[in-house]
């Protein structure tokens, strides 16, 4: 594995996002000095938050999966992920609403799915269900040290025994088809492929090895943490804080400083900060402004499509919603055409609902609820571009509260009391490419070594990290993206492919970074309002869309 050479010592992380707060950890925990830097005034980045009268908005992810792996970030620095975070297991992780009006409730324990899907599609069905799962465990296994937690240096890195484990479990397939050797039931095939969609691909054309997200949704376990989600990046900025680290918010970062190869000094709209190494974490085409370089490509980046987001603070709530449900339309392939090639809005959307008070209520004023609505929408590239957005909003939020009224939230624009409505207009000037919060997509020639990398020919001791480059997008991938970022700094790395539940080293010793609290060079500037999940107190914010990076 190559690794950034020369001196290493201070390292400034751009962004405090969950990739450069994973980074800062990692770091931290091997001994180095580490100052982040944060536009915002608050850490998150796409996990950020909007306190509107009350109301506390999660803008970006809406639950966390792989829990371990935030466990291990935490122990880097010799901490616990019980120290800093409550996450409530969700029973079921999701309900799924189909357009015949059937609904299935989509449980992790076995037995429980199982049962479930009996009632739902009947005997053969759950036989296929528990096949289903064992493939996906079986995927996982073969995918997770080799393909997912690793650096690649060149494509030839992949030509390992796991490669042809992979194979031989038809990962290279599509996945609709892999879904359907097990399952027949068309509704029931959705629960297992749609999440192919936030990689940017339809079910019929995406490889079967991202199945593995569908591992993560409905085998490894759903939790939400107390305070919502934006409590792990506060918890996460909070212990680098106690470790040593120096937050700077409020700061853009406006160029990089170069001696030759070798990037010198982080320079903000406030100060100049020297450095010996840097992680980058804003979206890609910002991070290769700063850097003066993008890497050669036989073809452009193909991004994800991109989503509408209605966050509503409401006066009352539906019984049927849990606390997330998925509200399929009756078409399918088509939706994926609009999506991901005629670029056209969603003619009968698939929906993600999340209902948050269902589980933490203070997230709202009392008596109120929190509801956060997502409907996928085309990018910017193929479908409406930023400024046709801004006249789209409003048409575009009174046909989604209609479409939401048809699917049982009667009443629900009257219930409105707070809301904000996040669109590719909000995401293109948040500085994400294509006006999408996902990202570049997961296209094979996109994927594993084949993703922009982590590290940049021409720049010495620059690394990447985030959604956009290795492994990939989501709340795990990002946190490993953040340690393989540091790993490239350090040298260590240590795989984290092992099944959910089993130890993360959450009581490792302290380090050496524990032992620079006191250092006045390295004094902590704690974020507003960082604290344990107990603490949910947050400076207030009405910014309209998710928080950023750099």
């Amino acid at each position: 594995m190559r690794t950034v050479r020369g001196r290493t010592d201070h390292v400034v992380v751009v962004g405090a996002g969950l990739a450069g707060l994973s980074a800062a950890l990692y770091l931290l925990g091997a001994g180095r000095s580490v100052t982040v830097v944060e536009r915002d005034a608050l850490p998150g980045g796409r996990a950020g938050r909007i306190d509107r009268g009350g109301y506390r908005f999660d803008t970006g992810p809406t639950v966390v999966t792989m829990p371990e792996l935030l466990a291990d970030a935490f122990a880097a620095v010799g901490g616990s992920l019980e120290e800093r975070l409550e996450l409530v297991p969700l029973h079921p992780a999701y309900r799924a609403g189909f357009a015949d009006g059937s609904v299935l409730d989509v449980h992790t324990r076995p037995e429980a799915m199982e049962a479930e899907i009996e009632r739902f599609a009947g005997a053969r069905d759950a036989v296929g269900y528990r096949r289903l799962r064992g493939w996906l465990e079986k995927l996982y296994r073969a995918q997770m040290g080799r393909f997912i937690d690793a650096n690649f240096d060149s494509p030839l890195h992949v030509l390992t025994p796991d490669l042809a484990r992979l194979a031989a479990l038809g990962g290279f397939g599509r996945l609709d088809a892999a879904i359907g050797r097990f399952i027949r039931d068309e509704r029931l095939r959705r629960v297992f492929s749609f999440q192919s969609l936030y990689a940017g691909v339809a079910p019929s054309r995406a490889l079967a090895a991202y199945a593995v997200i569908a591992y993560m949704d409905t085998v490894a376990g759903v939790h939400f943490p107390r305070g919502g989600v934006h409590a792990v990046p506060r918890a996460m900025a909070g212990a680098a804080a106690d470790a040593g680290a120096a937050f700077l918010y409020g700061r853009t970062v406006t160029r990089l400083e170069r001696t030759g190869e070798r990037v010198t000094a982080v320079v903000t709209d406030r100060e100049r900060l020297p450095c010996d190494a840097v992680v980058l974490t804003p979206d890609l085409p910002v991070t290769y402004r700063l850097l003066g370089r993008e890497p050669r490509r036989p073809l452009a980046l193909r991004h994800s499509p991109s989503a509408v987001v209605l966050h509503a603070g409401t006066d009352r709530t539906w019984p049927h919603l849990a606390h997330h449900t998925i509200s399929f339309g009756a078409a399918w392939k088509s939706t994926f055409r609009e999506l991901t090639r005629t670029g056209r809005p969603m003619t009968d959307p698939s929906l993600l609902i999340t209902r948050p008070t269902a589980t933490d209520p203070d997230l709202a004023p009392p008596g109120r609820h929190v509801h956060y609505i997502l409907a996928p929408c085309p990018n910017t590239d193929i479908g409406p571009d930023a400024a046709h957005w801004q006249d789209l909003a409003p048409r575009y939020r009174a046909g989604l509260l209609a479409e939401l009224d048809r699917r049982g939230l009667t009443g629900i624009e009257a219930a409105i009391e707070e809301e904000c409505l996040v669109t590719p207009a909000d995401w293109t000037r948040r500085g994400h490419a294509a006006g999408t919060p996902f990202s570049v997509a997961h296209t094979f020639a996109q994927t594993g070594p084949f993703r922009p990398r982590n590290l940049v020919n021409g720049t010495e001791n620059a690394v990447i990290a985030g959604c956009g480059t290795t492994p990939g997008v989501g709340v795990p991938t990002v946190l490993i993206s953040g340690k393989l970022a540091a790993a490239r700094i350090t040298g260590a790395h240590r795989p984290a492919g092992r099944a959910p539940g089993h130890a993360t080293g959450a009581h490792r010793p302290h380090t050496a970074a524990n032992d620079r609290r006191s250092s006045g060079a390295n004094r902590a500037v704690a974020p507003p309002g960082t604290a344990t999940a107990g603490d949910r107190r947050t400076p207030e914010n009405n910014r309209t869309a998710e928080g950023g990076t750099a």
